[in-house]
C-alpha cells in the first residue's frame, strides 16, 4: 500500500467499512427510536441509493414531529472525506471542526465508510515506537492543557481497561513482541493500541506484557476513556472477537497481491 508520499496512512486504511445508515424519507420518530435502542449511534449518515444526503443527530431529533421525514432535519452541509485523503488531514479536519465522525465518500458521493477520532489516534500508534508514542503524548498535551511524561515498563493485562470494542480473529495471529501503547491516567491503565496482542496473550496466561506508558499524573477525563465507558468498556472479555469476518484492510492487501 505503498504511495508517492513513502506510504503515508490513507484513510481507507483505518475507515470503518460496514456503515448504519437511514433514509431521507424515515421518519424522526422511527431513527430517534433506533438512536435510542443503540449503544454505539447518536446520529446517523442519510444517503439514498448509497450517495450521501446528509447527516442526522440525536440533537437534530430533539424538536421534531415523530411523522417529519428526516430530509426536513438532517444536516445537508457536510465535511467529508475521501479514501485517499492523508489520516494527518482527516485528523486536522476532525479537530478543528469538532466532528467525532468524519463520512467517508468515494468521487460518485457514494458513502464507503466513517472514520472517527479514535481510529485517527490508533492510525498514529499502530506500530508503536518512540517517536510515535511522543506524538501521542504532544497530541494530549495539546488537547488537555497538561504535561505528561513518557515510561517504559511492564503491565498487568487484567488491569487493562480496552479502548476497542472489536478486534478480529485473523489480528490474533500475529506477533506478541511489539510493544502495547498504555496511558496511565492517575492510576487508571487505558489500552491505546495493541488489543489484538493482549488477547492473544491473555489466551496463552501471559500476564504482563511490555509497553509504552504515557502517564497523566492528575487525572483528566480523556476523550479515549469516554468512548470506552460510552461502550461499555471495563475489561478484557468486553472485546468482541469476530471469527466472521476479516479485518477490511487485510482483505485489501491480499487483492492487491
Amino acid at each position: 500500500m505503498s504511495d508517492g508520499d513513502g506510504g503515508t496512512p490513507r484513510v481507507r486504511e483505518y475507515m470503518t467499512r460496514d456503515v448504519v445508515t437511514v433514509s431521507p424519507d424515515d421518519s424522526a420518530g422511527e431513527v430517534s427510536e433506533r438512536i435510542a435502542e443503540s449503544e454505539e449511534h447518536s446520529g446517523f449518515p442519510v444517503t439514498d441509493r448509497r450517495r450521501v444526503e446528509g447527516f442526522v443527530s440525536a440533537r437534530d431529533l430533539l424538536l421534531a414531529d415523530d411523522a417529519d421525514p428526516l430530509f426536513k432535519l438532517m444536516t445537508d452541509d457536510l465535511i467529508v472525506a475521501h479514501p485517499e485523503m492523508k489520516v494527518t488531514d482527516a485528523a486536522r479536519v476532525i479537530l478543528r471542526s469538532g466532528i467525532q465522525k468524519l463520512p467517508v465518500v468515494d468521487d460518485a458521493g457514494n458513502l464507503v465508510g466513517i472514520i472517527s477520532n479514535a481510529d485517527v489516534i490508533r492510525s498514529q500508534i499502530e506500530r508503536a515506537t518512540p517517536e510515535k508514542v511522543g506524538k501521542l503524548r504532544r497530541t494530549l498535551e495539546s488537547i488537555h492543557d497538561v504535561e505528561l511524561r513518557e515510561e517504559r515498563r511492564e503491565v498487568p493485562l487484567h488491569d487493562l481497561t480496552p479502548t476497542q470494542g472489536r478486534v478480529y480473529a485473523d489480528e490474533l495471529e500475529r506477533g506478541l513482541a511489539e510493544p502495547l501503547v498504555v496511558i496511565d491516567n492517575d492510576g487508571k491503565l487505558l489500552l491505546a493500541d495493541g488489543h489484538h496482542r493482549v488477547l492473544a496473550a491473555n489466551r496463552l496466561d501471559i500476564d504482563e506484557m511490555d509497553a509504552y506508558v504515557i502517564v497523566v499524573d492528575e487525572g483528566v477525563e480523556l476523550g479515549m476513556e469516554r468512548t470506552a465507558r460510552n461502550e461499555g468498556l471495563e475489561t478484557l472479555e468486553d472485546v468482541e472477537v469476530v471469527d466472521y469476518a476479516r479485518h477490511p484492510l487485510v482483505e485489501t492487501t491480499e487483492r492487491l497481491q
